[in-house]
C-alpha cells in the first residue's frame, strides 16, 4: 500500500475491476430477496451537472448498501432522449436531433462510469430507440381498442415560437418556459388517453404508499382534485338557435342564492352559436383564444367578459339572470359555464366590479363579524344570509336543503366531480414517437395493425425551425392498409409517455416478443426506492402511476404501484440560489473529479445536508472532505506498517480498548439506522468522521489487542463508507489483505456485548446546579453512589457550612443534592 493517497490510480483501478467482472449486472434470482433501486433518468442535454451527481450519488449510496444486505439489487440507468431542447439544439448547432442526442449520451455515460456509479449497463436504453417506443405505440393501439384513446378539439396552449402545445405547468406569467414568447390559446384535434378514468383508484392508492412523503400525496391530491358538488340546470328563458339551457357545476351550491349573472367559456356551444350570428361576439371569441389556458394565469389574468342579452332563469327563484362570456371560463373544466357569485368568489368579484354587476351578499362569517365587500370578496364557508329559506343553515345543511329542492324540481343532483383532465399526449414537434394511428380519407382512423409497427421517425432530417420535418415530408406521411391509401398522424407523443414505464423495459429491456416480460417484471417491481426531484411530484409521477395500472389491467404487471419508496432530494444551491447555468453559477463535477477525485465528491454532495434538504456549494467542504480521505488513508497505512494485530480477545482488553471497540459498535449501530432507515447519510458520514477521531485518541499499537481493536475499527469504518466513497474503500479493504471487494462483503454487525459498559459517567449538582462528573460503576448500589458523590473533591467545597437536607439519584444519570 502506497503512503499516499492518489485518487486517480485508485478509481481507475477500481472501475477496471468493475467493468472486468461486470460486478453490477443482475439477473432474476427467486432465492434472494430482490431490492430496485432507481433514479429519475437524466435529460441527455451534454454534461452532467452538480443536480445530476447528488440524484445518482443518492440512489448509488442506497444500491450499494442494499447489496451489503446480502440482497439482490437492481440499479439501471437510461435516457429520457425524446423532446424539444433537441430540436431547438439542433437548429442552433446546425446538426440533426438524433445525432447531436446519441453524441451527448456518450458524454454522459462517460462522466457517470467517472464518478464510479454501480449502473448495470447492460440494461441501458434510450427512449429514441424504435425498440424501446415501439411498445409504447402497440399499448396505445390497445388503449385505443378499449375505448381509454379518443381525438377530439381542445383548448390548448400553444407556443408559436416552437410551434408546439404546452402543458400548463410549461406556461409562466402567460409565456412559453423555454423561448419566453407569449403563448396563444388555440383549439387543435387532440390525442387523449382517459385518465380520469382512473382518477378515484388515483387517490385512493395514496393510502398504499406509506413510504412517499406526505408532501408529494398532498400535492397529488390536490392536482386529481376530488369534489362533491352539485350539477344544476339554468333554463334560458327563451329558447336560442337549438339552445334551450346549460348545465353548471358548483362545489358551493350554499352561495346559489346569490347569484347576479352566470359565464360561459368562448368555446362553449352557445358562445359558438352566438359567434356565427353577431361578428361582435365572434371578435370577442377570436380573443378569448389568444391567451393561456394555464390556471394560474386565468387567475391572475384582466377579466374581461361580453353581455350576449340572453337571460337564464334561476333554478330556485325562477328569477332572470344574465347570460355572458368571459375569457375566465374554460370549457374544458366542468361544464364550459359558471353560475357567478361576486360577494363570493374573487374572479366573479373582479368581473363584477369592472362591469358594474349586483354583488349580493348570501353567507356571513360564523363568528358574526362584518365584512366589507367593496374590496373583496368573501370566499370563506360560513352561515345563509339573505338566502330565504335557507338563512341560517351552515354550509353542510345548506348544501343538503338546496341539493334536496334542486332534485324535487328535476333541476339538479349530488355529484363527484375531479379536478383532473384527460391526457393530452399530442405534440407537434418532430422529436417525439410518432403516435401509431392512420387517418383514413375524409374522416376517422384506425389504429397502426401490430405487424406494421414500430412507425419509425426518420433521424436524418434536416431542421428549418418552422415545420416539423414530418408534417413536411409528404412522403412519410403516405402509407397503405389493405391496399387502401391512408395517411400516417404526423403529432408526436409528450415525452412523459415515454417516462412514463420506462422503469418497467429496465426489468427486460431484450425481450423481443412483448412490451414487458411478466417473469422479469414481476419479480423486480415494484421499484422498492425512487429518488428524483420534488418537481415531478405532480405530472411524471402521476403518470407513471396511472400508466402503471393501465399495464397492470392489460395484464403485463401484477401490483398497483410502481414505486414502494420516493426520496425527493433538494436543491444544489451556491450562494443561496439555484445552481444553474443562467445564473452563471454552476461547477463542472469533471473539474472537481481531476482536482479531488470521484470519492471526494461523492463524499461531499452526501456531507453537506441530509437528502432531501437543499444542499449549499461550499469550496471548503469540498477540500474538508478531500482531506478526511487522505487521513484515512494515511492513518490504515500507519496502521498496517506497525504491526499484524492478534486474535481479539475481547474479555482481555484495557479500558481504552474497550472504549474504542464500543464506540466502533455504537458507530456501526448508527450508521446502520442511518442508511436503512432514516436515509440520513449525512449524519452516518459524521459518525463514521468520530469514530475516526476516536481511533486517533485512543489506538494503541504497542501491543497485539490494541492492533486488533483498531483494525476493528479501521474495518468497519471502510465498510461502512464503502456505499458512498467505493473506489477508495476497495483500495483499503484489499489492503487490509482481503481478496473480495466490499460490495461483496457483509455488512459490519453489532456485538451487543462490546456495548456494555462497566463504567459511566453521572452528572453530580448541588441545588441543582452541575458541580461535577464522576465515572460510577453501571447499575451501582445506590447508597455507593451517594457516598461517591459527596466525596468528590468540587462537591464538598458547595457543602461547606450547609446542612445536606436530601440526595437524589438518578441512576446511571446524575446525582443532586440538596442543602442549605
Amino acid at each position: 500500500m502506497q503512503e499516499q493517497y492518489h485518487p486517480a490510480e485508485v478509481e481507475t483501478e477500481a472501475q477496471q475491476y468493475w467493468e472486468e467482472n461486470q460486478s453490477f449486472a443482475v439477473t432474476e434470482d427467486t432465492s434472494r430477496e430482490k431490492f430496485y433501486c432507481l433514479a429519475m433518468f437524466p435529460y441527455p442535454s451534454g454534461k452532467l451537472h452538480m443536480g445530476h451527481v447528488r440524484n445518482y450519488t443518492i440512489t448509488d449510496v442506497i444500491a450499494r448498501f442494499q447489496r451489503m444486505q446480502g440482497k439482490n439489487v437492481l440499479h439501471p440507468m437510461g435516457w429520457d432522449a425524446f423532446g424539444l431542447p433537441a430540436e431547438n439544439a439542433a437548429i442552433k448547432n446546425n446538426t440533426a436531433p438524433a445525432k447531436w442526442t446519441y453524441a451527448n449520451i456518450d458524454y454522459m455515460k462517460g462522466q457517470l462510469k467517472q464518478l464510479g456509479f454501480g449502473f448495470d449497463w447492460s440494461r441501458e436504453l434510450a427512449t429514441c430507440q424504435s425498440e424501446y417506443y415501439r411498445w409504447e405505440q402497440w399499448f396505445f393501439t390497445r388503449l385505443y381498442e378499449k375505448g381509454l384513446v379518443y381525438k377530439k378539439n381542445s383548448a390548448v396552449n400553444w407556443c408559436p415560437e416552437d410551434q408546439t402545445v404546452l402543458a400548463n405547468e410549461q406556461v409562466e406569467d402567460g409565456c412559453c418556459w423555454r423561448c419566453g414568447t407569449t403563448v396563444q390559446r388555440r383549439e387543435l384535434a387532440q390525442w387523449f388517453i382517459r385518465i380520469t378514468a382512473y382518477a378515484e383508484e388515483l387517490i385512493k392508492d395514496l393510502d398504499k404508499l406509506p413510504h412517499w412523503p406526505e408532501q408529494v400525496k398532498t400535492m397529488q391530491r390536490n392536482w386529481i382534485g376530488k369534489s362533491r358538488g352539485i350539477e344544476m340546470r339554468f333554463d334560458l328563458s327563451a329558447k336560442y338557435a337549438e339552445h334551450t339551457g346549460f348545465e353548471v357545476y358548483t362545489t358551493r351550491p350554499d352561495t346559489l342564492m346569490g347569484v347576479s349573472y352566470v359565464s360561459l367559456a368562448a368555446e362553449h356551444p352557445i358562445a359558438q352559436s352566438l359567434a356565427a350570428d353577431n361578428d361582435e361576439v365572434a371578435q370577442f371569441v377570436a380573443e378569448c383564444k389568444e391567451q393561456s389556458v394555464a390556471e394560474a394565469d386565468m387567475a391572475n389574468m384582466e377579466k374581461k367578459g361580453m353581455d350576449t342579452g340572453l337571460k337564464a332563469l334561476h333554478p330556485i327563484t325562477n328569477e332572470e339572470v344574465p347570460v355572458w362570456i368571459a375569457n375566465y371560463v374554460l370549457m374544458d373544466y366542468g361544464s364550459g359555464a359558471v353560475m357567478a357569485v361576486p360577494a363570493h368568489d374573487q374572479r366573479d368579484f373582479e368581473f363584477a366590479q369592472k362591469y358594474s354587476l349586483p354583488i349580493q351578499q348570501v353567507i356571513a362569517p360564523k363568528d358574526g363579524s362584518e365584512i366589507d365587500l367593496s374590496q373583496e370578496a368573501f370566499v370563506d364557508k360560513g352561515i345563509l344570509v339573505n338566502s330565504g329559506e335557507y338563512d341560517g343553515l351552515n354550509f353542510k345543511a345548506a348544501f343538503d336543503a338546496i341539493a334536496q329542492t334542486l332534485k324535487a324540481a328535476k333541476k339538479g343532483k349530488v355529484q363527484t366531480n375531479y379536478r383532473l383532465r384527460d391526457w393530452g399526449v399530442s405534440r407537434q414537434r418532430y422529436w417525439g414517437a410518432p403516435i401509431p394511428m392512420f387517418n383514413l380519407p375524409g374522416d376517422g382512423e384506425i389504429p397502426v395493425p401490430a405487424d406494421k409497427l414500430p412507425v419509425l421517425l426518420p433521424e436524418d432530417v434536416v431542421m428549418d425551425g418552422v415545420q416539423s420535418p414530418i408534417k413536411a415530408d409528404a412522403e412519410w406521411r403516405k402509407a397503405e392498409v389493405d391496399g387502401k391509401p391512408v395517411e400516417r398522424e404526423t403529432d408526436t407523443f409528450d415525452t412523459f409517455m415515454e417516462s412514463s414505464w420506462y422503469y418497467a423495459r429496465y426489468t427486460c429491456p431484450d425481450f423481443t416478443d412483448g412490451m414487458l416480460n411478466p417473469d422479469a417484471a414481476n419479480y423486480w417491481l415494484p421499484v422498492d426506492q425512487y429518488v428524483g426531484g420534488i418537481e415531478h411530484a405532480i405530472l411524471h409521477l402521476l403518470y407513471a402511476r396511472f400508466f402503471h395500472k393501465l399495464m397492470r389491467d392489460e395484464g403485463l404487471v401484477d401490483c398497483d404501484e410502481p414505486f414502494e419508496r420516493l426520496l425527493c432530494q433538494g436543491m444544489v444551491l451556491k450562494d443561496g440560489t439555484k445552481m444553474s447555468k443562467s445564473k452563471g453559477n454552476t461547477v463542472d463535477p469533471a473539474e472537481l473529479i481531476e482536482e479531488y477525485g470521484a470519492d471526494t465528491v461523492r463524499l461531499f454532495s452526501m456531507f453537506a445536508a441530509p437528502p432531501e434538504q437543499s444542499m449549499e456549494w461550499s469550496d471548503s467542504g469540498v477540500e474538508g472532505a478531500h482531506r478526511f480521505l487522505r487521513r484515512l488513508w494515511k492513518t490504515l497505512h500507519a496502521h498496517l506498517a506497525a504491526g499484524t494485530p492478534g486474535k481479539l480477545d475481547a474479555d482481555n482488553l484495557s479500558d481504552a480498548q474497550k472504549d474504542l471497540r464500543r464506540k466502533t459498535h455504537e458507530t456501526i449501530a448508527k450508521v446502520s439506522d442511518d442508511y436503512a432507515r432514516r436515509q440520513t447519510f449525512n449524519t452516518a458520514i459524521a459518525a463514521v468522521m468520530e469514530l475516526m477521531n476516536e481511533v486517533s485518541k485512543l489506538a494503541d499499537r504497542s501491543n497485539e489487542q490494541g492492533l486488533a481493536v483498531e483494525r476493528e475499527a479501521l474495518e468497519a469504518a471502510t465498510l461502512m463508507l464503502a456505499p458512498i466513497v467505493p473506489h477508495i474503500s476497495q483500495a483499503l479493504w484489499r489492503a487490509l489483505g482481503y481478496d473480495s471487494i466490499p460490495l461483496d462483503t457483509t455488512w459490519p454487525k453489532v456485538d451487543d456485548a462490546a456495548l456494555k459498559r462497566s463504567s459511566i459517567e453521572v452528572v453530580v449538582q448541588v441545588n441543582g446546579k452541575v458541580r461535577d462528573k464522576m465515572q460510577a460503576p453501571v447499575d451501582a448500589d445506590r447508597a455507593d453512589v451517594e457516598a461517591q458523590a459527596l466525596a468528590q473533591q468540587n462537591v464538598q467545597r458547595f457543602l461547606e457550612d450547609v446542612t445536606v437536607r436530601k440526595v437524589i439519584v438518578v441512576p446511571n444519570k446524575l446525582v443532586n443534592i440538596v442543602a442549605n
